[in-house]
């Protein structure tokens, strides 16, 4: 490696010293990221911030591309509270039956445009303590609307940043949670807008589960990962 970069193994440094050499990587790891994809997006089709929150509930335990699917349809007759809320949930669940546990989402989704048109006059809310307290809506689905439809800094932990931050690593952690709190202490502010999509498709199309493509990883001198594919 390059005399200069930040190490890709650790050494023994002073505690100060140690950390700014985390952060000077993460640094480095993120400024690589977004060179090669300087304004990363949602592979979630959507039209709105209401949209946007149904793709992301329907996407639990399914893929973007299945969800995709789904919603072209959906959205073309139902993309605002009040016309969700109008379908009902039984012809919800029969548009997007080819999704997983449609039925339970149908309900939620549903339940959730009802709340929106009660409480919120059919407007999705900026702020996270309501977005969680719609039915069927987490945390991690409330930074991704928080960071994709309203531009906040947040970054939601999937199985893909889950998998990375953990094996690069960038932020260990036994939960989303711990590894959501652990990036963001690492994370240079000028990167957080869009670290949550940079870490997703990194995951989805390099850093894969099974066959990670080392060979054209971009950080790849950067990561400590043991079982490297080069």
């Amino acid at each position: 490696m390059a005399r200069g970069n930040p190490a890709a193994s650790p050494v023994r440094r002073p505690p100060a010293a140690a950390k700014a050499a985390e952060l000077a990587r993460a640094d480095e790891i993120f400024a690589r990221l977004a060179a090669a994809n300087p304004e990363p997006k949602s592979e979630l089709e959507y039209v709105n911030p209401f949209t946007l929150l149904v793709a992301v509930v329907l996407s639990a335990q399914a893929t973007d591309a299945g969800v995709n699917k789904a919603t072209r349809a959906l959205f073309a007759v139902a993309d605002t509270p009040a016309k969700m809320a109008a379908l009902g949930e039984t012809a919800l669940a029969e548009r997007i039956k080819t999704i997983g546990l449609f039925r339970t989402k149908a309900k939620n989704v549903v339940a959730l445009s009802k709340q929106l048109v009660s409480a919120y006059a059919g407007e999705v809310p900026a702020d996270r303590d309501a977005l969680e307290a719609l039915p069927g809506v987490g945390r991690k689905t409330a930074n991704v609307v928080l960071n994709v439809a309203f531009g906040e800094p947040t970054l939601a932990v999937d199985t893909h940043v889950f998998r990375v931050a953990n094996r690069i690593p960038l932020a260990k952690g036994k939960t989303p949670r711990e590894v959501e709190d652990g990036l963001l202490k690492i994370i240079p502010a000028r990167f957080m807008r869009h670290a949550h999509h940079w870490l997703i498709l990194h995951g989805r199309y390099v850093c894969k589960a099974r066959a990670p493509a080392c060979a054209r990883c971009v950080i790849a001198d950067l990561c400590r990962y043991k079982d490297k594919t080069v």
